[in-house]
């Protein structure tokens, strides 16, 4: 999938620059500094990781939100329900971007004090990539935990009915000597932005990603534009997609169910242009986030002198013909981030397009080299 995915021309962009325009944007909607700079290092979090899905490409999809209402600039964020080692949030309609650190800030703050914190978030928007979220805890020798749900766009296993979201899943781990262990993905076989790529770039889709109106496997990139679904971890019932639908399942509860939020086919659409669901249960998205003191269950050194044993065994693994090492959860993304931030992030001729239309839209300067 990657190697196909090279086949379109892409234009390097230092990182910096694409920080300082970001930056400006965000706080041309009227976002306070602060904001503006913790929804600017949330969002270019993804590029830098590779998730391109989920950075600057979404920038004109945030202020979208922000032009019909559905997002507020300075948002009263507050806990409005607690207990020492939980709390439920509203983000007041604010950037998620803004709103899960907050939140998370919380869960740890919780930890802290009683070994654990558990934080459910309602009345939120699309908060980034989860790993942002949960490798804050990694600073404290925490284990961090973070999922959203989102629009529903997947159909259960044996459905044709959308009713969940890609609903991601992070859990950070800190080490010793070795980098943190960091599991960050969708609960569904791909994620809605890699459907997006393709689509920018006229290509195929992989089986199992979606199927069509009708419920049939197919690689139509624009499935979704004509009915379709994206399909829970495993693509079909033989390969495990029940179980992926579980996983995505138990997001939507915790995040949603849990904080009163709005969950399964009623969770806020991510494009501004799309109808809000009819009938909705909750205030806007939800999000979930755990963090655990480490040396609340044992002293973190001895935790993080075996977890450098754990990560240093499975790298070491014997592998399959033409593979060098197994990848330990995490290594792509930290790998990818030191070359990016050195090199710039690869951008698609669409994504500076729709970042130069703004660009004239709020009379802010994009310096592409």
């Amino acid at each position: 999938f990657l190697l196909f995915l090279c086949n379109m021309a892409e234009t390097l962009v230092p990182y910096e620059n694409l920080v300082a325009f970001s930056r400006q944007l965000f706080e041309a909607i009227g976002c306070s500094p602060k904001d503006a700079e913790t929804a600017t290092e949330v969002l270019l979090s993804a590029d830098l990781r590779g998730i391109d899905s989920h950075g600057i490409a979404r920038l004109s999809g945030y202020i979208r939100l922000w032009e019909a209402g559905r997002v507020k600039a300075n948002p009263d964020i507050k806990v409005i329900y607690e207990t020492p080692s939980t709390a439920v949030v509203d983000g007041d309609s604010g950037l998620g971007l803004v709103v899960a650190p907050f939140a998370m800030k919380v869960a740890m703050e919780k930890a802290a004090a009683v070994g654990t914190g558990w934080v459910s978030v309602q009345n939120s928007n699309h908060y980034g990539i989860a790993g942002w979220h949960a490798m804050m805890a990694l600073q404290q020798d925490m284990i961090g935990i973070s999922m959203t749900n989102a629009s529903a766009l997947v159909a259960p296993t044996f459905s044709i009915e959308r009713l969940l979201g890609t609903n991601p899943i992070c859990v950070a781990i800190p080490a010793g000597e070795e980098p943190a262990f960091v599991a960050d993905m969708a609960t569904t076989t791909a994620a809605n932005g890699k459907l997006e790529i393709l689509q920018r770039k006229n290509l195929e889709a992989p089986l199992g990603w979606i199927q069509d109106a009708e419920g049939n496997p197919t690689t139509d990139a624009h499935a979704l534009k004509k009915g379709g679904a994206l399909l829970p971890l495993g693509g079909d019932r033989e390969h495990g997609s029940h179980k992926g639908y579980a996983l995505g399942a138990i997001v939507d509860i915790f995040s949603a169910v849990l904080s009163g939020a709005n969950y399964g086919p009623w969770v806020p659409p991510f494009p501004a242009y799309v109808p809000m669901p009819q009938g909705q249960p909750g205030r806007g998205i939800g999000h979930f986030f755990g963090a655990m003191r480490v040396d609340a269950f044992r002293p973190a050194a001895d935790f993080k002198k075996d977890m450098d044993q754990w990560i240093r065994r499975f790298r070491s693994a014997k592998t399959v013909a033409g593979q060098k090492s197994v990848i330990v959860p995490g290594d792509p993304e930290r790998e990818l981030e030191s070359v990016r931030r050195k090199e710039g992030i690869p951008l698609l001729q669409p994504v500076i397009d729709d970042l130069q239309s703004l660009s004239q839209k709020f009379s802010i300067p994009l310096v592409l080299a």
